[in-house]
């Protein structure tokens, strides 16, 4: 057995140049922002199962899919181990939770989503599931198995309804936004799934495109029970890609365009906390600070290039390694915490 597999790293076949793993007990799922759980103080936990996804949009802020230039491995978590983290977190916060199941890729492109949702649900303290798309997976078969194991909310971030557009913002020939929308009403009209659509606004490419989706969506019924639209900032992001003569707008700009927005449509595009049932709760405790100096055990590869994977020698956290050379599966390190915040963890050997 290789010694990533008896740390919980299970390799599958490569992705071109990228390796795949299988992460499995006894490796944590809290610390690191690819895969796992997040909690950043609220009733909501984000639940992370997968890194893959298969598109690669050219406004993509974590450069998924195929075309990324960036990363070095992907991750798909075992849903058993996955939900049982997500259980003790929320008994740890002592609050019923809602996972929204998101992350550096496509949670519908992750092969046991079902059984993960049902898995959840059966903890006790999740009281809703969410999970995020752009729909390059989306089935009506897929989503009467979701239905069926109880996911609560599908989050559709679709960024233009004409075909050509919609091809060449997704980075994908082969995408079909005829198909994503037929199964986006399906949801929205005859399923007890809600549907929440979330386009990303792109100054100056996709302007026309949102008013279009914003009506749309609202006239196939979206939000039954949560808010119907969320128009997202486009972020640039250091490692993420940037749709040539596309600018990020300030927040100041983006919160004066969805003022306009309002105004031009007649559509609610803002919502509270209480709207979406989101709360502040109590914070799973954090074992790692800024400054200190931790013993960590290397694991595998981390999820870009130059990063390795590390764990507490007490197996409750994770953290990324950066500036590590020559450091294998197994070896222990001592590493100085340069990033703490909503408890994921980046160091660096000291």
């Amino acid at each position: 057995m290789r010694v990533e597999e008896r740390l919980g790293l299970r390799r599958l076949a490569g992705w071109g140049r990228r390796r795949v793993y299988i992460v499995e007990e006894p490796l944590p799922l809290m610390g690191v922002i690819q895969f796992g759980v997040i909690d950043r103080g609220t009733n909501v936990l984000q639940v992370r199962p997968t890194t893959v996804c298969p598109l690669s949009c050219v406004f993509c802020s974590v450069d998924a899919g195929p075309g990324s230039r960036w990363r070095q491995a992907e991750y798909i978590v075992e849903p058993r181990w996955l939900a049982q983290w997500v259980e003790e977190a929320a008994r740890e916060k002592g609050v019923s939770v809602e996972a929204l199941i998101d992350g550096v890729g496509d949670p519908f492109s992750y092969p046991w989503l079902p059984r993960l949702v049902r898995l959840l649900k059966e903890t006790g303290v999740v009281a809703s599931v969410a999970a995020e798309t752009h729909g390059g997976t989306l089935t009506r078969e897929l989503v009467d198995r979701l239905e069926e194991a109880g996911l609560d909310r599908v989050n559709l971030s679709i960024e233009s309804l004409d075909p050509e557009k919609a091809r060449r913002l997704a980075g994908a020939p082969w995408y079909d936004v005829e198909r994503v929308r037929k199964v986006a009403e399906y949801i929205a009209r005859e399923t007890s799934i809600d549907l929440h659509v979330t386009p990303v606004w792109l100054p100056g490419v996709n302007d026309k495109d949102i008013v279009e989706i914003i009506e749309w969506a609202y006239r196939i019924g979206a939000g039954k029970r949560w808010p119907p639209v969320t128009v997202q900032k486009y972020i640039a992001h250091r490692h993420g890609r940037r749709p040539p003569g596309v600018r990020e707008p300030s927040w100041d700009e983006y919160w004066e365009w969805i003022r306009e927005l309002e105004k031009r449509t007649g559509r609610r595009l803002t919502w509270s906390m209480e709207e979406w049932g989101m709360r502040y709760a109590p914070r799973v405790r954090q074992p790692l600070r800024r400054g200190q100096v931790a013993k960590l055990q290397v694991v595998g590869p981390g999820w870009l290039r130059g990063e390795q994977l590390a764990a507490t020698l007490d197996r409750r956290r994770l953290v990324t390694l950066v500036g590590a050379r020559g450091l294998e599966p197994g070896d222990l390190v001592l590493a100085r915490i340069t990033r703490d915040r909503d408890g994921i963890f980046i160091a660096r050997v000291a």
